[in-house]
């Protein structure tokens, strides 16, 4: 399934085909990928409530954003040390087996959480501890649960399905946000923790119920010396995965750190409180939930659509830290979700759609080492920024890194696929284009 384009990912499918499995919803269908959304959304909700819970905790017991940095970073530390294992457990590996011990481990955690709330007890060195145990669990959970819905669907409805399974956790964050939020006022966090670790449940039947019959056939990798160096070799020699990787690395660890953002704002620049902070969440996931059905109605992935919304969620977020209203940063945070949620699931999709079935699970751990790995690099630093020069200057600097490494590997692809930059002033033709390199030599 590899392209060998540089320039865009793997083509559309024929009319005829796009007839047949086309349709926003498509995908759900299939009865095993229906059972899996249904368990999906509802532990979504429930990490949304504790994520949530979590960034406002930590800030309670510490006041700082910077504290909050640490603990996003802790818990991805795991997937940028051993992310690459995971995805060779994940080729080596029946998929749903290692979902089913993976999402018992997320549950577990989460009522770990919960009892040391709920007592009193906590501290900040537990919630740190926990987001590490959790981190190390996401190292395989993620590279075997990105393989395991192309076994579900298979290839004509890989995209419509990775596209949906991003409406879907973002359906969950428009809910579990403002539950977090009334349960932090009301009755206190460790509930909202306590629902987290229960909602794992959910996942773990709809896994029970699959009917193994009804999978595509996937390719289980033996063990073997070097898998791990042939991995990084694949990915190295294929323009169409190793760029899209590379710009969801510098949006991941540098623009997609709003756990320090918005309880910054919410907190210094806004005076408000958790109430906002779930607000703001909220207003996200709805921009994010418009580009994820939006993204599942298109039928091919194009890089070139990955520059330009990498380019434009950079810029946004530059405007909305200079926000001077409340009102105007709320207002710009619906198009920030939707073009942030667009980036990933161009490079999702497109990463997804031109790895070879054998490696995928691979390359979708380094997909997701790089995308969530670089936090514990970025949010450091983004959250020491912070607390130093204001939130307004480290929102901008997650931004403008964001829309340079979009607009550096705009070039890189351009030169990799052979094409100028063409601008033509004529009335009724497009001012500024792409074209290929014979088409200007013709052309001059």
């Amino acid at each position: 399934m590899s392209t060998g384009s540089g320039a865009d990912s793997a083509p559309a499918p024929t009319s005829t085909h796009e007839s047949k499995t086309g349709g926003t919803f498509s995908s759900l269908k299939i009865r095993n990928y229906r059972l899996f959304a249904t368990g999906a959304v509802i532990s979504n909700t429930g990490t949304w409530m504790s994520r949530i819970t979590q960034d406002w905790l930590v800030l309670s017991l510490t006041g700082s954003a910077a504290a909050v940095g640490i603990t996003t970073a802790l818990q991805f530390l795991p997937m940028l040390l051993f992310g690459l294992y995971g995805g060779v457990i994940a080729d080596r590996l029946p998929k749903r087996r290692l979902l089913l011990i993976s999402q018992a481990a997320l549950g577990l955690c989460g009522i770990a959480l919960a009892v040391l709330t709920l007592s009193g007890a906590v501290e900040v060195w537990h919630v740190y501890l926990i987001a590490f145990l959790l981190g190390m669990v996401t190292v395989v959970d993620n590279p075997a649960r990105q393989s395991f819905v192309s076994e579900m669907v298979g290839p004509a409805q890989l995209r419509n399905a990775v596209s949906l399974n991003s409406a879907n956790f973002q359906s969950a964050r428009l809910i579990g946000p403002a539950v977090a939020g009334v349960l932090i006022t009301t009755v206190g966090s460790g509930w909202a923790f306590m629902f987290n670790g229960l909602s794992f449940i959910a996942p773990l039947v709809c896994l029970l119920m699959t009917r193994t019959s009804e999978l595509h056939a996937s390719v289980t990798v033996k063990r073997a010396k070097g898998q791990l160096r042939e991995g990084l070799r694949y990915v190295s020699g294929r323009p169409e995965l190793i760029w899209p990787i590379v710009l969801v690395g510098f949006v991941g660890t540098f623009g997609f750190n709003f756990p320090i953002f918005l309880t910054a704002f919410a907190d210094e620049i806004f005076d408000g409180g958790a109430g906002m902070y779930s607000f703001f969440n909220i207003l996200m996931a709805a921009g994010s939930l418009a580009g994820a059905l939006l993204a599942a109605r298109r039928r091919s992935s194009r890089l070139r659509m990955l520059v330009a919304a990498g380019t434009l969620f950079g810029a946004l977020e530059i405007i909305a830290s200079l926000s001077p209203s409340v009102w105007l940063f709320s207002l710009l945070l619906v198009p920030i979700g939707m073009i942030g949620l667009t980036t990933n699931i161009s490079a999702n999709t497109s990463v997804q759609m031109a790895a070879d079935p054998e490696m995928r699970g691979r390359v979708m751990s380094l997909y997701m080492m790089v995308f969530v790995g670089g936090t514990p690099v970025g949010a450091p630093i983004v959250g020491w920024i912070s607390d130093v020069y204001g939130a307004r200057t480290g929102m901008a600097a997650g931004g403008a890194i964001s829309m340079l490494a979009a607009l550096g590997v705009g070039f890189a692809l351009t030169r990799v696929g052979g094409l100028r930059l063409k601008v033509d002033l004529r009335p009724g033709r497009p001012h500024v284009r792409f074209v290929p390199r014979e088409q200007l030599a013709t052309a001059a």
